[in-house]
């Protein structure tokens, strides 16, 4: 605590001597695989490749194909070891096939190194690090998209409105995001760059995404939708980083970046890994080499009878990352399947996560995104119970356009705080909510309403609530569905009227602590249409 309480402070920013033996000392520290080339190795294979100090005739590794080459001010000496350690690192480590951050690392290094042998000593180390559910250095095309990836989560969860302006202004978010890495390691200048190492080598990736995310938000301050209209918010980002010091110190944007409260290491990691299998799907491989992604949606082929295709890419671009790389495939709709609750189930079965969209009989626009597979309410048996997980969100669309998250998103030390002791007592079942009116008096069973608890099953591997000391179990109630009826969180519930199958459905929606929403739409609503999109 005093080392990160020391790196965040700067506290041996003035002394380079000071600076580079905490750097040496914290490396060596770093736990890495058995057998991790050393400083004597990286002497004998310099000779044995280079004899004499000239590099000119040998390639850079493939790996660093397309990658830049910051070189933050080293001199010409400088630049020709950070060649020969980068080939020598491409000799040793066979197994990377793509790192654009690492010649960036080995530039800084350098500064702070005895000499070139010390610095890929140190720089091996990192590479070669295995501790658990952290990493220093993404060493393949599927590994940094996979980390592009949960960074776009983590901005869209941390930095809603820079993430519309994003979204809003971008044929492309993911290709937005996918310079992240570089705003930190290339485009912030050198006194900005170190001081995040700094914090990096002692906190590991972690520390990164939040500092991007200080970028983002402060980017967001900076500009408006009308500024960006036509521009290139890609290279406008770039720009804008490249010109820090004109907006705010490196004291400021690390302490910035430090009051953003992130899940914990292993949750991000959970995610991550959740990121890689999506783009193995997809056929992302280790060796792969560079590839772009588009958005998914399609805004000439895109049709619905709810949302127009602008409204669709904004719900898009609220999902998590993984599953926005797939175009959305219509399941379900009452203008073609009918209002009958069993074949809502028979269409919406096997896929997972779904898009649930709504739009009433007064024209207001709601719905929500579903993480789980309908299909996990028959696990309960003859008690309908709860499922999902904390990705689960509900929105509105018209009149305003707004999302609801869950509400441990916000403020996860709320799921720390209480201890498991004193949690509160099972919240109210299914059957209940689905037989209860607004004034508690009951009424028919055709009607629904809210809350959602979750219950023990298969759940996607991020924000599952088994990772949670929770305070209340109402506010892990994701979704839930059976024979009456499926509810939603505690804000949005709809049933079929079965002894009337061509009349619309119902609904009801009010305030919960799942998502501390406002009622999404009139609080006793009538659908006049209603749609379940899965991914391709």
């Amino acid at each position: 605590k005093e080392l990160k309480k020391l790196a965040r402070e700067g506290y041996w920013a003035a002394s380079r001597a000071l600076r580079a033996q905490v750097y040496h000392q914290l490396i060596q520290q770093v736990a890495c695989r058995l057998v991790t080339p050393d400083a004597l190795v990286y002497r004998d294979v310099a000779s044995r490749l280079f004899g004499k100090p000239s590099v000119s005739s040998h390639p850079l590794p493939e790996f660093l194909e397309g990658c830049s080459m910051p070189t933050y001010c080293l001199n010409l000496e400088g630049v020709t070891a950070l060649k020969k350690i980068l080939i020598c690192v491409g000799n040793l480590f066979p197994d990377i096939t793509y790192s654009p951050i690492l010649p960036s690392l080995v530039a800084l290094l350098l500064h702070y190194s005895e000499d070139e042998a010390q610095c890929f000593e140190n720089i091996s180390r990192l590479i070669a690090s295995n501790a658990s559910h952290t990493s220093y250095i993404d060493q393949s095309f599927l590994a940094h998209q996979a980390s592009c990836m949960t960074f776009g989560d983590l901005a869209n969860k941390h930095c809603p409105a820079a993430h519309k302006l994003v979204a809003s202004t971008s044929e492309n978010v993911f290709e937005v995001y996918s310079e992240w890495l570089s705003w930190l390691f290339h485009d912030l200048p050198f006194n900005y760059a170190i001081r995040v190492f700094d914090v990096y080598l002692l906190e590991g990736q972690k520390v990164l995404y939040r500092i991007a995310l200080a970028l983002l938000k402060q980017y967001r301050l900076s500009v408006t939708s009308a500024e960006l209209e036509g521009s290139d918010i890609k290279a406008d980002l770039q720009a804008f980083v490249q010109n820090i010091a004109e907006h705010v110190t490196v004291d400021k944007l690390l302490e910035r970046a430090f009051g953003i409260r992130l899940f914990s290491r292993k949750e991000i990691w959970l995610l991550q890994m959740a990121n890689r299998k999506a783009l193995m799907e997809r056929g992302i491989t280790m060796v792969q080499s560079r590839q772009s992604f588009h958005l998914a949606v399609d805004m000439q082929n895109f049709s619905s009878s709810i949302v127009t295709a602008q409204e669709m890419r904004i719900i898009w671009s609220w999902i998590p990352e993984r599953f926005s790389l797939f175009p959305p495939l219509l399941l379900f709709s009452t203008s073609e399947d009918g209002c009958s609750l069993q074949r809502f189930y028979t269409c919406c079965e096997g896929f997972e996560p779904t898009v649930l969209l709504i739009k009433t009989t007064e024209g207001e626009v709601c719905g929500a995104f579903l993480s789980s597979d309908w299909s996990e309410r028959k696990k309960s048996g003859a008690t309908s119970g709860f499922f999902g997980t904390g990705e689960c969100f509900v929105f509105t669309v018209r009149p305003e356009t707004d999302r609801y998250e869950w509400v441990f998103i916000k403020k996860p030390e709320l799921a720390k705080a209480v201890p498991r002791s004193r949690q509160r007592s099972p919240s109210p079942s299914p059957a209940s909510l689905l037989s209860s009116s607004p004034d508690g008096r009951g009424t028919s069973s055709n009607r629904l309403t809210v809350p959602a608890r979750q219950r023990k099953g298969r759940l996607s591997p991020f924000l599952a609530i088994r990772h949670f000391l929770l305070p209340s179990k109402t506010a892990s109630m994701f979704m839930s569905g059976s024979r009456e009826g499926i509810i939603i969180g505690q804000p949005l519930a709809l049933a079929a009227v079965r002894q009337l199958p061509c009349s619309l459905l119902r609904g009801r929606t009010e305030h919960c602590e799942t998502f501390d929403n406002p009622p999404l739409c009139q609080e006793n609503f009538k659908v006049q249409l209603l749609e379940v999109w899965g991914f391709q």
